[in-house]
């Protein structure tokens, strides 16, 4: 009884010591764990970059103009995407890399989100827009446009605003601010049908092929995919804008170091005065593949986010 008492005495303490000892070892590890995510979350795209001695852009095939495939099919075009180079030479005097190399990463609306939070995409600057929902997900340089989602239809549609749209087929992009609004509305509006297409490319297909009466989008989107058609004159951006977004590029969340770079290099060129030279160039200018100038002049909401540049959403969908 005696030596049993001892065993058992022997097993219990060793128990206990192997106990505590777990218990050490793992309280450790954990706060290590920690500390690494927080400097993860404040430098880890910089550390990639400087690690991988590339950066990764998003980039669109049919935002125009803001990003988007002209006459090279390997290199994008656009408003947004000369935006997104000034954040590049920003990066490059940042981590003193001046031969860092550009490496372009195709992204379409359904996917830019899940490619920038899992690290393929360093930076997507496009025509993505800030709202609540997706700065749960990601976070969102200062804003460099300001738009409405509006109308475009044929001129002899008879399609002047929304409340000419029952009984109709609206088509619009999916994975987009506008059509997240407008299935939220099409009962209440009356439409006939909401199609969702995969890119504003295929959304204006549709529209001319007469699958749809009229394409929902911002409004700067549908003048860059008129300018496109056989015959612009054939259709016009029509309606009152039911909800104004802001565009920002879009970056992994929590990395407060590369946000740094990112707004730094954007306020720059606001604060020089060249991204008045930069609009002018792709808003009020012929602009490729066609030449067609989209004639869309600064907006007075721009030019105040211009002069004072934030991150805020201006929508809640």
């Amino acid at each position: 009884m005696t030596m049993q008492r001892n065993l058992s005495a022997l097993f219990c303490a060793s128990a206990l010591a192997l106990s505590l000892s777990a218990c050490s070892d793992n309280k450790a590890p954990a706060t290590d764990a920690a500390s690494t995510g927080a400097d993860a979350s404040q430098s880890g795209t910089l550390d990639k970059i400087k690690k991988s001695g590339t950066i990764v852009l998003g980039y669109r095939d049919s935002s125009i103009p803001f990003s988007y495939i002209a006459d090279n099919p390997n290199q994008p075009v656009g408003y947004a995407h000369d935006l997104q180079l000034k954040v590049v030479e920003a990066v490059k005097q940042k981590l003193n890399m001046p031969d860092l190399k550009v490496r372009y990463n195709l992204v379409t609306s359904q996917n830019r989100i899940p490619l920038v939070s899992n690290g393929t995409v360093d930076l997507e600057c496009g025509s993505t827009t800030n709202n609540k929902e997706r700065q749960q997900q990601v976070d969102f340089s200062v804003g460099f446009f300001e738009v409405g989602s509006r109308l475009l239809t044929a001129t002899d549609s008879g399609v002047k605003d929304f409340a000419d749209l029952k009984g109709k087929k609206l088509v619009t992009t999916a994975g987009t601010t506008s059509e997240r609004y407008i299935r939220q509305h099409e009962k209440e509006l009356g439409i006939g049908e909401v199609i969702s297409a995969k890119d504003h490319a295929e959304s204006f297909l549709m529209l001319q092929s007469g699958r749809a009466a009229a394409f929902m989008m911002d409004d700067i989107l549908l003048a860059g995919e008129k300018s496109k058609a056989k015959d612009p004159n054939k259709w016009h951006i029509v309606g009152t804008a039911p909800i104004q977004e802001v565009y920002g590029c879009m970056l992994r969340k929590g990395d407060t170091g590369f946000k740094q770079v990112v707004d730094d290099a954007i306020k720059a060129t606001y604060s020089s005065g060249e991204i008045n030279k930069m609009y002018n160039k792709w808003f009020e200018q012929p602009i490729p593949p066609k030449n067609i100038n989209l004639n869309f002049a600064m907006s007075d909401q721009l030019k105040a986010l211009i002069a004072n540049p934030h991150d805020l959403s201006l929508i809640h969908i």
